[in-house]
């Protein structure tokens, strides 16, 4: 019988919850909305605190330091692997972004099935909760596709079938994903437009979601109207100095930081107080794609010397509060508008909306100081955007990767910064300890023993 574990609170304001102090029984969860709430709490909570999503060990800094956005100082062997492109099926941050994502949509599909099987709650109850958890579920096996390809699409709680379970095609976990995120849209519609503080997910970002999802499988008619939809709902903070306030009407999902008054792991990551004793900086080549001008560079990072003024850092300072505010200023922002404009716009250049694509990528670069774009072609615009995309979504949750990745460019671009680069590296290997489990897991990605 699955176990819950619950914060003190529910899900209006999930990420007040302290770390889980009581247990319920599963059956007892669902007779009640509040207990269903935290039971959605709790898995915010744990996606907030480790895993893919988290601030300190996620998407960010991993596939920040796997590309080319970040360097890396520190001596974690795991770390270190990711940055020299040694990973190995071994890597314990590898298996802890796997184990970590299948916990937490476990416990979305006892959520989906408790609510379906539920005859205390209300038919918009049972939509609410069965939309959140289906969105949750959609996003983990989405990032998990992004790194490993080829992976098991787990809608069950039988933890015997579980256990047994094979891969799944990445082109059907891809459909799987855009099923569960077009439910989600339906049943999400009954929900309040906003939280208080847009902590929980709501139709909107089911939408931004699916957007992403159809831009990732070349349905480009389907990411321009969807994206489309969610743009009049959303404006750009046009002071860039304000973006990642907790704040910014740009935001439409983020992560409130667990303990008041403390503000984003994100800038306790990135901030250099003195060299040496840096963990990451952001790299030449990152520092070098900034055009003249652009304000991004002003507003979006820092740089700091060494005593002797030999050596000088640049590092990220979108999150700016650190250690010594006395509120929470800045919570973890998941999704921003920003991407719906390059989204539409990636989807017009190339379905040949010239006109429409460049006004998308102008809307990007002229708040950033800088002129429209001077492309007038589809692949030059296609160049174009991906380069805003660089730019604008730097060290946030590995679009960067991501982005090198689906348009073939990782080998290309990699090549020649990164000594062990291979083609093969373009997945992480299915965790050794996971295939040892369950060997349906098997073939392992190609270049991984």
């Amino acid at each position: 019988m699955l176990l819950f574990s619950f914060g003190i609170i529910g899900c209006s304001e999930f990420v007040e919850v302290d770390p889980p102090k009581n247990i319920l029984i599963s059956e007892t969860v669902f007779n009640d909305p509040a207990t269903v709430e935290s039971a959605l709490a709790n898995i915010y909570y744990g996606l907030r605190e480790q895993g893919m999503l988290s601030g300190s060990s996620g998407l960010t800094t991993g596939l920040g330091i796997y590309s080319d956005e970040l360097d890396y100082y520190g001596f974690d062997t795991d770390y270190l692997q990711l940055y020299n492109h040694n990973v190995i099926a071994g890597n314990n941050r590898i298996l802890n972004w796997w184990s970590e994502a299948y916990s937490h949509i476990y416990s979305a599909n006892d959520i989906i099935k408790g609510v379906e099987n539920s005859n205390a709650l209300t038919v918009e109850e049972k939509n609410v909760f069965k939309g959140q958890a289906l969105l949750v579920r959609a996003y983990i096996h989405s990032l998990l596709a992004a790194l490993y390809g080829d992976i098991p699409y787990v809608t069950s709680t039988d933890y015997l079938t579980n256990n047994i379970i094979s891969r799944t095609p990445v082109s059907e976990v891809y459909d799987h994903i855009i099923q569960d995120l077009s439910s989600a849209v339906i049943s999400l519609e009954g929900m309040d437009s906003f939280s208080r503080s847009r902590v929980l997910p709501n139709v909107w970002v089911a939408k931004v979601l699916l957007a992403r999802m159809y831009l990732y499988t070349e349905q480009w008619d389907m990411a321009a109207t969807v994206a489309t939809e969610s743009i009049h709902m959303f404006g750009l903070e046009p002071d860039l100095n304000k973006v990642f306030l907790n704040d910014s009407p740009e935001t439409i999902w983020q992560f409130k930081p667990g303990e008041y008054p403390k503000n984003t792991r994100e800038a306790t990551q990135f901030i250099i107080q003195v060299i040496p004793g840096q963990t990451y900086a952001l790299t030449d080549e990152l520092m070098a794609a900034f055009e003249d001008g652009d304000l991004r560079k002003t507003y979006w990072t820092n740089s700091i010397s060494d005593s002797e003024g030999t050596i000088t850092l640049h590092y990220a300072y979108k999150y700016k509060a650190n250690l010594n505010e006395t509120e929470s200023l800045e919570y973890s922002i998941l999704l921003r508008s920003a991407e719906l404009f390059l989204i539409r716009a990636e989807a017009r250049a190339h379905l040949g909306e010239i006109n429409g694509a460049q006004q998308d990528v102008n809307i990007i670069r002229n708040r950033a100081g800088l002129p429209n774009t001077e492309a007038t072609t589809i692949n030059d615009l296609l160049s174009a955007i991906l380069q805003e995309r660089r730019i604008e979504f730097f060290t946030e949750h590995g679009h960067r990767w991501f982005d090198l990745k689906r348009t073939g460019l990782a080998t290309e671009t990699l090549q020649d910064q990164k000594l062990n680069w291979q083609p093969t590296d373009i997945l992480f290997p299915v965790p050794e300890s996971e295939i040892e489990v369950n060997p349906n897991l098997l073939p392992q990605n190609n270049g991984y023993q």
